[in-house]
C-alpha cells in the first residue's frame, strides 16, 4: 500500500463555516473594520485555520464573494498606461470578465444584489474597496472627490453589467465590447480624472 504524499485535504464544513463567516462580518462591518480575528472568532476556529484556508483577508473576501477574477490582478493591467487611457482599459477589462463563461458568477452575484441587502452590502464593499479604491488611489485626484468619483464609476460599471447580462437590453446586449469600449470608456474616464462641473 502506497502512502500519498503533500497537504491533507481540509475539512469542507470549516472552510463553509469560515465563508459564512467571512460574509457575515464583511457585511456587518464592512471590508475595513472586519479582522481575520474576528471572522474566525464568528466561525470558532483558530486565526491561523483562516490563514491556512485564505492566505490574506483579500483573498477571504475574494472567496466570499465568488468572485469571477482577482482585482488584485486586474487592477495593475487597469493602471498599466497613460493616464488618459484609464477609463477604456477599465471598461475593456471589466467586460472581458463579464462576457466570458466564469462571468456568470457575477451575474448571479448582480441579481442577488438587487433583491438582498446583505449581498448589495457585500457588493458594495467588494466594488468600493477592491477595485475603485485601488484605481482612484493611483490617479492624481483631490481625495475629497474620491467617494463621489468612485460611485459615478460604479454607476456606468454596474449599469453596464445589468443591462447587458441581467435585463439584456438590445443593441447593449450583443453588442461588440469594443463598441461598448469606446461609448462608456470616455465617460468612466471623465468620472475618475475630468471635472466634474462645468
Amino acid at each position: 500500500m502506497t502512502r500519498r504524499t503533500g497537504r491533507r485535504p481540509g475539512n469542507p464544513d470549516t472552510r463553509e463555516s469560515i465563508l459564512d463567516a467571512a460574509r457575515t462580518t464583511f457585511a456587518e462591518r464592512g471590508f475595513d473594520a472586519a479582522s481575520i480575528r474576528a471572522i474566525a472568532g464568528t466561525a470558532g476556529v483558530d486565526p491561523a485555520l483562516v490563514h491556512h484556508y485564505f492566505g490574506s483577508k483579500d483573498q477571504l473576501f475574494l472567496a466570499a464573494m465568488n468572485f469571477p477574477a482577482d482585482p488584485g490582478q486586474l487592477v495593475p493591467k487597469v493602471l498599466a498606461g497613460d493616464r488618459d487611457g484609464v477609463g477604456e482599459r477599465m471598461v475593456r477589462i471589466f467586460l472581458g470578465v463579464w462576457d466570458s463563461p466564469a462571468g456568470s458568477a457575477g451575474v448571479a452575484l448582480l441579481r442577488s444584489a438587487v433583491s438582498n441587502e446583505w449581498t448589495a452590502r457585500l457588493l458594495r464593499e467588494f466594488v468600493t474597496t477592491q477595485v475603485l479604491r485601488r484605481v482612484l488611489e493611483q490617479l492624481d485626484v483631490e481625495p475629497a472627490q474620491l467617494p463621489l468619483r468612485g460611485s459615478l464609476v460604479a454607476t456606468q460599471m454596474i449599469g453596464l453589467a445589468i443591462m447587458r447580462h441581467v435585463v439584456r437590453l438590445e443593441p447593449v446586449a450583443s453588442a461588440d465590447a469594443e463598441t461598448l469600449v469606446a461609448a462608456v470608456g470616455p465617460t468612466v474616464q471623465r468620472y475618475l480624472t475630468g471635472p466634474l462641473s462645468t
